[in-house]
């Protein structure tokens, strides 16, 4: 199988002597490694929950 990295986009082949899978090069693992460790991705997620309501909902199920 054939995949693109996800970096710059050049095609790698996808087997299990690939170290780098699915990237095509350290280079590119590290470019991607780097993005994550700046935040430049997010994982989405819900609002976040103020103290006061994390305190409100753990009495709630204590009584």
């Amino acid at each position: 199988m054939i995949v693109n990295c996800p970096t710059c986009k050049k095609p790698v082949e996808w087997i299990e002597a690939n170290t780098y899978r699915p990237f095509c090069s350290d280079r590119c693992r590290l470019i991607d490694l780097g993005a994550w460790a700046s935040e430049d991705y997010r994982i989405p997620s819900a609002a976040p929950v103020s103290e006061d309501d994390l305190i409100d909902a753990i009495e709630k199920t204590q009584h």
